[in-house]
């Protein structure tokens, strides 16, 4: 007989045993043990058992609600998988506006979104979590021309206000570097990571100077300082003239150390982030495709990346032994950064707290959806084209 059988019989007769006779008793016992082959004694303490033990699963009970996986799901997806300490940073600035999108959340559910803990997001999360690894190529040529009139950056700037930028390209060549393609550039401000990116064909010279004076027009604040790496897209005497050849602002115009990325470490995470993670490694191939991508960036994307997605920031760094101990400050948005210095002024800020309030970022997560499928169509129709 199988063990559920046995749990069964057993459950079928300890009533009539309990209420028996010492007679009766035994005439049940003696039926348990040869149906069931246990020991008398064995058989004995079963039948006058009064409370089964029961089974219960090791560690401590769950503290959250079953119903949380959903709206936590259908945030991460929205937040382009952000990691579980930005998450816990955008979750408070993204729920008024899940709730407009799927619906009132109840009072307790919705407590307890907004206290979780990133520990506890990895672990209602891990059963649906997507983890890839990609690389792409590099498509940074050296300009030598003004490598000495454009300086090393051999010290920090004060980066305790915004101003002061990182930039780079980015291929998108598929896996050639041969012909003509679209390149993106990316912009960063080091102290609040303020990002901006625009679609430039070839990084030509007068392209990439361009790119810039758009990305400086629309910018909350001033640049004071740019850092590039060497790439000839940015060492030229068109940029250079830009720069220099004013009679207000300034700029402090300085590279990275050949072959050193981590000079320019905020801007190289940003392509990552910014440009890859949206566009992927696809090639783009026709001029036409630099407005379509621009209208995304400008639009869409940049909206969506600057007030709302947090970004955490390095705040030390220590060795101990052959290990690095890192502490970075608390997830903030550039937007929130930017109303936190003292240095914008606060007409800049109303027009930032305008902007904000103008903004929902599932509708802007649509958008970009939207986009990404147009530039995909014509992509792809001038890839059968060609």
């Amino acid at each position: 007989m199988v063990l559920n059988s046995r749990k069964e019989y057993l459950l079928s007769i300890k009533d009539r045993y309990a209420g028996s006779s010492k007679k009766g008793k035994k005439l049940i016992l003696d039926e348990f043990c040869a149906v069931c082959g246990y020991n008398r004694k064995y058989a004995c303490r079963l039948l006058n058992q009064k409370f089964a033990r029961a089974r219960r699963r090791p560690g401590r009970k769950p503290r959250y609600l079953k119903a949380i996986l959903e709206p936590l799901k259908n945030l991460w997806f929205a937040t382009d998988q952000m990691c579980s300490k930005k998450f816990v940073a955008a979750i408070p600035t993204w729920l008024p506006f899940y709730e407009a999108e799927y619906g009132q959340l109840l009072p307790q559910l919705k407590e307890q979104i907004l206290r979780i803990s990133p520990a506890t997001i990895d672990r209602i999360l891990k059963p649906i979590r997507i983890k890839f690894k990609v690389k792409g190529l590099s498509g940074t040529k050296p300009g030598s021309l003004l490598k000495n009139q454009i300086p090393i950056r051999t010290d920090f700037w004060d980066v305790s206000r915004p101003g002061f930028l990182e930039a780079d390209t980015v291929a998108l060549c598929g896996n050639s570097l041969a012909g003509n393609f679209v390149w993106a550039l990316t912009l960063t401000d080091i102290h609040s990571t303020w990002t901006e990116n625009r679609a430039v064909w070839t990084k030509n010279a007068h392209g990439v100077v361009n790119a810039i004076k758009n990305i400086e027009a629309k910018l909350p604040f001033q640049i004071l300082g740019f850092d590039s790496d060497n790439g000839s897209e940015f060492l030229n005497q068109y940029l250079l003239e830009y720069f220099t050849d004013r009679k207000q602002n300034l700029i402090a115009f300085t590279r990275s150390r050949p072959y050193k990325k981590n000079d320019n470490a905020h801007v190289e995470q940003k392509n990552w982030t910014h440009v890859r993670q949206l566009l992927g490694y696809d090639r783009f191939e026709k001029f036409e495709l630099v407005e379509l991508v621009n209208d995304l960036f400008c639009n869409a994307w940049g909206p969506y990346q600057n007030f709302f997605c947090p970004s955490m920031k390095l705040v030390s760094k220590t060795r101990i032994n052959s290990k690095y101990l890192k502490k970075y400050d608390l997830p903030k948005t550039p937007y929130q950064r930017l109303l936190e210095s003292k240095e914008i002024t606060d007409e800049k800020k109303a027009q930032l707290t305008k902007t904000f309030k103008s903004l929902n970022p599932f509708t802007l997560k649509k958008e970009i959806e939207q986009k990404l499928k147009i530039v995909s169509s014509a992509r792809m129709a001038a890839k059968a084209n060609s």
